[in-house]
């Protein structure tokens, strides 16, 4: 199969856009075209206020963009004269209907091969992006051929590992990129159209080539097993304030041996973000699927521990502040779900906000990067009234703002303008006792203490 020379991806959201700004910037011989019938979409990533915010994106996109990069609503175009075409539209869990809650919602994906087979003419490779449940493929390569003309397909795995607020230096510097693909001449052919595409900057001894089900399975245990360390360290950071213990320094402990290692054993309010809820749970409706409960009850628990943990951290909040928040103003520092993004998907802050707004709390919010719309959208997805967003939660333009006249402060988001705000600023115009809220553990407690703040972190006795 000859190397492309045009790609096109479906989808301009948090995966499409920036891993096509990174080939695009890579191989500047390729054409790459990123369509979506979002209008608004597509004219953000046109404009110079993109819709994704990652630290160097901007200047990817910029760097590449009119040269051989582009954004356009022409999707039936562009899919006609492209090579490749990269599926990266969303699969959110369904809300509806069998599966409800668990399974993978692939309204979009079967959208999109329609779309696919209905204009494409000449061999192409369909490259799944999205994150999709085990066997996906076979039911895109069914109705791909079952909707043709003259079209030739092969469906290859392609999943993404990025990391939101590092995504840049995971696409030029990835632990490994895997590819899966049918075991057969063409399929492998179609691997190695692509395997030329990425190794143009990643070497080849990072590019793993599998069989499509266990690449695609592969997406859905790798945030399993990284979601199940989250979990598991915050278990234990209630057990360490029961009992006195430091979960840093039980972390630093167990981190020290090689065969457990340290990274994602960091203690906080819970894990949020697009995928790691989204894909334990499309792993326990497999599970179920193919009659495996005490598989699917035991992955199933990994979510169970984090909502206890983003609940256990407003109980906290209420029960600090003498049993009440009614009418108390609560500043909250931090609505992304991690720090360095604008995605608020599943963030632990839209949680604990609903909780105290429903406990009668005034919260005041601050996020550098998060739209006051968004924040509003994302209140009322979890059930709280218009009106009471709008009587009770006021977005602020610094944390200090935020922390005027209230009674308390969490940090429920890690940015690192937090650790250098105006501590004594902050608590000169709080209420006292002025308790401060660490959900991160970023914070310097013992001076916090000093200055006067009474103050709760997560997993410190």
């Amino acid at each position: 199969m000859k190397s492309p020379t045009k790609i096109c991806c479906i989808g301009a959201g948090y995966v499409g856009g920036p891993t096509m700004a990174m080939i695009a910037s890579k191989c500047p011989d390729i054409r790459v075209d990123v369509v979506d019938l979002n209008a608004e979409r597509i004219a953000g990533w046109n404009s110079e206020e993109l819709p994704v915010y990652e630290p160097g994106l901007y200047e990817i996109v910029s760097e590449a963009r009119g040269k051989n990069l582009f954004f356009s609503t022409d999707v039936e175009e562009h899919i006609v004269d492209a090579d490749i075409i990269f599926v990266a539209v969303g699969t959110p869990t369904k809300t509806y209907g069998m599966g409800a809650g668990r399974a993978a919602d692939l309204c979009y994906i079967e959208g999109a091969a329609r779309m696919i087979a209905k204009v494409a003419k000449g061999p192409k490779i369909i490259v799944e992006k999205s994150t999709i449940p085990v066997r996906t493929a076979e039911a895109m390569r069914t109705i791909l051929s079952a909707n043709s003309g003259d079209g030739e397909f092969q469906v290859l795995s392609n999943p993404e590992f990025l990391a939101e607020g590092t995504a840049i230096s995971d696409l030029q510097n990835p632990d490994r990129i895997l590819i899966g693909g049918e075991r057969n001449p063409k399929g492998d052919a179609a691997v190695e159209a692509l395997v030329s595409v990425y190794n143009q900057w990643i070497p080849r001894e990072r590019i793993l080539t599998t069989n499509l089900w266990s690449s695609e399975l592969s997406k859905l245990v790798a945030n399993a097993f990284l979601a199940q360390r989250i979990s598991s360290i915050n278990s234990i950071s209630a057990l360490c304030e029961a009992t006195g213990a430091d979960i840093d320094e039980v972390a630093r402990a167990i981190g020290t041996d090689s065969r457990i290692g340290p990274k994602f054993l960091k203690a906080s309010v819970g894990f949020g973000g697009s995928c790691f809820q989204k894909d334990i749970l499309n792993l326990v409706y497999l599970c179920e699927h193919f009659g495996l409960p005490e598989v699917s009850a035991y992955w199933e628990s990994v979510v169970k521990m984090n909502d206890w943990q983003k609940e256990r951290f407003s109980t906290k909040i209420v029960k600090t502040l003498f049993n009440t928040v009614r009418g108390k103003r609560i500043a909250i520092w931090g609505f992304a779900f991690k720090k360095d993004t604008n995605d608020t998907r599943e963030s632990a802050s839209i949680y604990i906000c609903r909780d105290l707004l429903m406990e009668g709390a005034n919260i005041a919010v601050y996020d550098p990067q998060v739209p006051e719309s968004l924040m509003h959208a994302d209140l009322r997805y979890v059930g709280v009234p218009q009106e009471t967003i709008d009587q009770q939660f006021t977005v602020c333009n610094s944390c200090e703002e935020a922390a005027d006249q209230s009674h308390g402060v969490a940090v429920l988001t890690e940015w690192d303008e937090f650790k250098e705000a105006d501590f004594s600023k902050v608590y000169e115009n709080m209420f006292k006792p002025a308790f401060l809220f660490d959900g991160r553990d970023i914070l310097d407690h013992d001076g916090l203490r000093d200055q006067g703040f009474d103050v709760y972190a997560i997993g410190k006795g």
